[in-house]
């Protein structure tokens, strides 16, 4: 059935629709990494353009901020400052594209020769472990690296504990398109709760503009915070094939090979280094929206393309992003327990799913050792030419992975019947 036809009215909703559930994710990366949401939104729509320009509008797919990168966002972000994070995203882009490129020329299947379960899982899991003390010091009332209390413990418990009920009898509970939305219902109920407490601080709120240009940041090219960004952009990569392969499931269309692999990651690279350029995060595809096209069986991509225009006019209303930069610390910190949480699962089923055998050596020796050097932070190097944590552990497990013995025999044959 085509959706071309369908009355522009009725396209512009499902638009609206699509922003609203990606919304909560969205916004959430930047105040936790501490960018600005507004240039998070219009950095989000802009990748979603970009990517239907590339993918010729045939993939319905919305592009917002990926959560994989936040380790390594606050890590470089401290010691180098945030234009040179900025041209570490400009370079985890290009990464991307590179993949898109050895795709076009190798074919799908190189992907899975170079970044199998076995290396993608234990970085996935590391992703969401190594930021659990960030959530924990957050629910907490604590600053994100507890360096601070912002919130009185007892209060910021009794603000994010319901934060997070919320947010999992939401996902649980929920009917219909509401169960899509728990980060938002969270939010609510953090937000509601923490104006009864009295620790919003609306002042912000009342100074800004109706109408402002979001603050965008030059990017600076720096070594060092380009070795924190570009390993951690393996991850979000496989993630990408994983979400391009679930909206074809869902949609009934081979996207793997039309418009081609090649095409979507280009796409994603192209958004992700448009995103460094502007001072937003690196964007990747959202499974949250991917659940709402199966839920409304609404397939057609020019709703994506709403919805990306939704997000670029939310950018300029300076008042809105005041309001998300009010939302306190606790209120996060419930919701992303969860979030967290859910990252390292998504690992976890990954070395179920493709049954990789850990009584085997070679396959314990990578897990064992990229889940300790990434939750543990290790760090290897000298001066600016440092990698460590997230970065470092996805370095390790691709190399490991190319160097035991063994490897060859192993393949992820899900992955394979798809391509």
């Amino acid at each position: 059935m085509s959706h071309t036809d369908e009355p522009l009215g009725r396209q512009v909703l499902a638009g609206a629709q699509m922003l609203f559930v990606a919304f909560g994710a969205l916004v959430l990366m930047p105040l936790i990494t501490g960018m600005d949401p507004n240039v998070a939104l219009f950095t989000a729509g802009l990748g979603t353009l970009l990517f239907q320009v590339i993918t010729r509008r045939q993939v319905p797919v919305f592009l917002a901020s990926s959560f994989a990168f936040i380790a390594p966002i606050i890590a470089a972000k401290g010691e180098f400052g945030l234009p040179a994070v900025m041209g570490g995203v400009v370079a985890a882009g290009l990464v991307y594209m590179l993949l898109g490129f050895a795709v076009r020329l190798k074919g799908p299947g190189f992907i899975d020769r170079l970044l199998p379960p076995v290396v993608i899982a234990p970085v996935i899991i590391s992703i969401g472990l190594a930021l659990s003390p960030v959530a924990v010091n957050m629910a907490m009332g604590k600053a994100g690296d507890g360096s601070a209390q912002l919130i009185p413990y007892q209060t910021a418990m009794l603000i994010s504990m319901p934060a997070l009920v919320t947010t999992l009898l939401v996902a649980v509970l929920g009917k219909g398109l509401f169960r899509l939305v728990p980060i938002l219902a969270g939010v609510a109920v953090g937000y509601g709760l923490s104006f009864a407490f009295g620790v919003v601080d609306t002042s912000g709120i009342a100074a800004a503009p109706w109408l402002a240009m979001p603050n965008f940041v030059t990017p600076e090219f720096n070594i060092g915070a380009i070795l924190f960004m570009v390993p951690v952009a393996l991850a979000p990569a496989i993630e990408h094939i994983g979400g391009v392969v679930a909206i074809g499931s869902v949609t009934g269309n081979n996207y793997v090979k039309k418009p081609g692999l090649h095409r979507t990651l280009l796409g994603d690279g192209v958004a992700t280094s448009a995103a460094g350029l502007f001072g937003g995060p690196p964007n990747t595809t959202y499974a949250e929206v991917t659940g709402a096209v199966m839920l409304t069986k609404n397939y057609n991509p020019k709703i994506m393309t709403w919805a990306a225009v939704f997000a670029i006019a939310l950018a300029f209303i300076g008042k809105f992003g005041a309001g998300l930069l009010s939302i306190p610390v606790p209120v996060m910190g419930g919701i992303l327990c969860l979030l967290f949480g859910s990252i390292a699962v998504v690992g976890l089923s990954t070395l179920i799913r493709h049954q990789v055998d850990l009584s085997e050596a070679r396959n314990l020796i990578i897990v064992s050792v990229t889940l300790v050097f990434g939750i543990g932070g290790m760090a290897i190097g000298y001066g600016e030419f440092t990698l460590s944590g997230i970065s470092l552990c996805a370095i390790i497990a691709l190399l490991l992975n190319l160097l035991l013995p063994g490897g060859e025999g192993w393949r992820n044959k899900q992955l394979n019947e798809e391509l």
